[in-house]
């Protein structure tokens, strides 16, 4: 510790924006702005021949921060990437302190100093001055001298559970005769404090060790996408260990404008972060776009991970451009898990969206029973994807803690912002919809009844078939450990059905969910209608298969049609590219399958990008006059990329990665974009590749040096014009150096 300059002492603090007269200081937002603190501050006047370094002067700070050392061991924070000391909060961490002289607790006076943001106070948590204690007390802020020897002092310092998470500058304050002398401003002292769900007082605390390596420290992920009779699902690199990427997160939160105070609340982050992931009215991170157009930036299809699209943002402040639901949850669980959230990745299959949360999406057909495409305008999403993150609920009475469901993809406005949550899962689940934040419009999305209504001449709706079990047909996502699929539709609703489920739907009605009034109607007894959908790649002719049964002894004839629409995943159809109608006689008490063939020339030149197809099929039985009707999506295969580490693959040893694609369309593929991808082994990189003719194969070999060994995993994806989501991936063993 020196004298402070004449510079310094001449420095004038400016007026800082925001003062008018109504607040004392203006609000304290951002993390990476900050004061100057004082080296000294006397209490009066110092007498002349005063020599400093009489008293007790720092002379090194040591914290331990390197990866292999005992402070990001004991926190699990040794896979970052930053140099950094990076802590969780309410546990215990270790520094050492050298003084120009042997510390005597008689006779010398120091503490410890944590400040983050600018306009630092105490009672905002801005501002920790933490004291020496002979114990250190749970639950608050406290250091302990565990060893002091020579001109060394050693010490434990516990933060508190509760504390504000971000990026703090460590001083050392030390008590003269003349006033406070303290340490300067050192960057290599800067310590990130995190959450902490090893920790039980912490709000995030999560008790089951194997959960916590998954939704913590995993920085891989299974993202399911598809449809619920043909679940596909690709890989998906969180990266929030990756070098940057912490800074990233910390910048969303000075971005959202979220005061530093509220920065240990997982409630307030989560529903902040919510809105920043998307661009939709504050500038974030992501811009949506749906329209399988995506001049100036990147398809969504394309990415393989968060870290690129955050580094990107961090970077140039600008929001990145393309993303769609998938990609918008990637990079929110990127951010939730990197400053210590437990969080997840949730696909719901048959997605209700586009309407105003009244349980009820409507269908209308015209009086041949076909969809009438004008009036039809509720879709129902193939499949959506959001987030959990795990907390207490403080706020909510008791039992409603642990999963929340929370939605970084912009689609209804909630207190002024495009934000959806955190509302708690077990509230959906059972209809508790009056607890904030956004439980009905979630409850809406896997709760909704699908409304067949028939369109007569004088422009009356009469309802014809209510399907109860199509929307929120399947909850997935990825299983402890591995990558298979964990269904977990029932966190989120009962069996259809069942008494609980009855129960659930009145309580959401008594909590002022909207459900129009439609009369029940009874599904046909006397003939039943299903369908299925051939699996089939991309290019291929297939057959959809219709199949009736005649539950009677009486003889029926059934006037069918059916309709293939081109749809973006949302649901909402592009252009109808089979229709189709046909009669079915039915004998008593026997089945009849119809056969309907779809060609590839019927909808290859229209597919758009995630090669969704969708069919309507409705039937009217002649001798009723009952409706019979069925909707299904259907995601062809697409081919998949090839990836191949020929030699040895060793920790700090140059290796080589082979990417391969062989074009398998009888077409030529045109501005043909391969990505690649591989925490931990190489950072995201990309290669134009131009047009690729049909049946011919582009490789290409990409030289890395791994840096962790283990388990780990590359990643590939291929854009183009005619095809997107072509993805492949290749596990690999990592072997640490001899």
């Amino acid at each position: 510790m020196t004298e402070p300059t004449t510079a310094e002492k001449e420095k004038k603090k400016q007026v800082p924006a925001g003062l008018s007269g109504r607040r004392a200081i203006p609000p304290n937002v951002s993390n990476a702005e900050e004061d100057e603190v004082p080296t000294m501050e006397l209490t009066g006047l110092m007498p002349r021949g005063v020599n400093l370094k009489d008293f007790l002067d720092v002379q090194e700070v040591y914290v331990f921060n390197r990866e292999n050392e005992i402070n990001k061991q004991e926190h699990h924070t040794e896979k970052y990437f930053n140099s950094k000391l990076i802590v969780r909060r309410g546990q215990p961490f270790h520094i050492r302190i050298d003084f120009n002289r042997p510390y005597n607790p008689q006779e010398h006076q120091f503490w410890i100093e944590y400040v983050i943001g600018r306009y630092p106070q105490q009672n905002k948590g801005t501002y920790i001055q933490i004291p020496l204690v002979r114990e250190l007390e749970s639950g608050k802020w406290g250091a302990k001298v565990t060893q002091n020897e020579n001109n060394s002092v050693s010490l434990t310092i516990l933060s508190a559970p509760n504390c504000i998470v971000g990026k703090f500058r460590m001083y050392v304050a030390v008590l003269t005769p003349y006033g406070i002398l303290r340490t300067r401003r050192n960057p290599d002292t800067d310590t990130y404090i995190i959450f902490n769900p090893w920790c039980a007082e912490d709000a995030v605390f999560l008790d089951d060790e194997q959960e916590r390596q998954e939704y913590v420290l995993n920085d891989l992920g299974r993202i399911f996408y598809g449809d619920p009779y043909s679940v596909r699902s690709r890989s998906w690199n969180y990266g929030q260990f990756e070098e940057g990427v912490l800074d990233a997160c910390l910048y969303l939160m000075d971005r959202a404008k979220l005061d530093l105070s509220g920065r240990g609340n997982p409630v307030k982050i989560s529903r902040v972060g919510s809105a920043v992931i998307n661009s939709q009215d504050d500038q974030g991170v992501l811009v949506g776009s749906w329209s399988n157009v995506y001049d100036y930036g990147v398809p969504p299809s394309t990415w393989t991970g968060s870290v690129d699209i955050l580094l990107d943002y961090y970077s140039s402040k600008e929001s990145v451009r393309y993303g769609q639901c998938w990609v918008f949850a990637g990079v929110f669980n990127t951010f939730l898990r990197c400053i210590g959230i437990p969080a997840r990745v949730i696909t719901n299959y048959s997605s209700a969206h586009d309407n105003d949360a009244n349980l009820q999406l409507d269908v209308f057909l015209d009086e041949e029973s076909k969809v009438d495409n004008k009036l039809t305008k509720d879709s129902i999403w193939n499949y959506h994807c959001w987030n959990e993150a795990w907390m207490a609920r403080p706020d909510l009475p008791v039992g409603f803690g642990g999963w929340q469901a929370v939605d970084s993809t912009p689609q209804e406005n909630s207190d002024g912002m495009y934000r959806c949550g955190p509302a708690s899962v077990q509230a959906i689940k059972h209809g508790h919809v009056c607890f904030q934040f956004d439980s009905p419009f979630i409850f809406a999305e896997v709760n909704s009844d699908v409304v067949y209504s028939k369109v007569l001449t004088n422009g009356k709706k009469e309802v014809k078939y209510i399907d109860k079990t199509h929307i929120g047909k399947l909850i997935l996502t990825k299983a402890l450990g591995t990558d298979e699929k964990m269904d977990v539709t029932e966190t989120y609703k009962f069996q259809e059905g069942t008494e609980e489920e009855r129960l659930a739907l009145d309580t959401a009605l008594m909590y002022g969910v909207k459900k129009k009034d439609t009369q029940d109607v009874l599904p046909s007894a006397e003939v039943d209608m299903d369908f299925q959908v051939e699996e089939s790649t991309v290019g291929s002719d297939f057959k959809v298969n219709i199949t009736f049964r005649n539950n009677t002894q009486n003889r029926y004839t059934v006037k069918s049609y059916l309709s293939g629409n081109i749809v973006f995943y949302t649901g909402v159809s592009k252009t109808e590219f089979k229709n189709h109608s046909f009669d079915v006689t039915l004998e008593p008490a026997k089945s009849q399958t119809a056969e309907v063939l779809i060609k590839a020339s019927e909808y290859m030149s229209r597919l758009l990008e995630q090669a969704s197809l969708h069919f309507f099929v409705t039937a009217r039985v002649n001798e009723t006059q009952k409706i019979l009707a069925k909707q299904k999506s259907a995601a062809l295969k697409i081919p998949q990329v090839l990836l191949k580490v020929p030699g040895e693959k060793v920790v700090r040893k140059e290796m080589t990665v082979v990417v391969e694609f062989t074009n398998p369309l009888n077409r030529e593929l045109k501005d043909v974009l391969v990505r690649l991808d591989g925490p931990g082994v190489l950072r995201p990189t990309s290669r134009k590749f131009g047009n690729l003719s049909k049946n011919s194969t582009l490789t290409w070999e990409e030289k890395c040096i791994p840096k962790r060994a283990g388990l780990r995993k590359l990643i590939a994806s291929l854009n183009c014009d005619a095809i997107r989501h072509v993805y492949g991936e290749l596990d690999i063993d990592i072997q640490s150096a001899a």
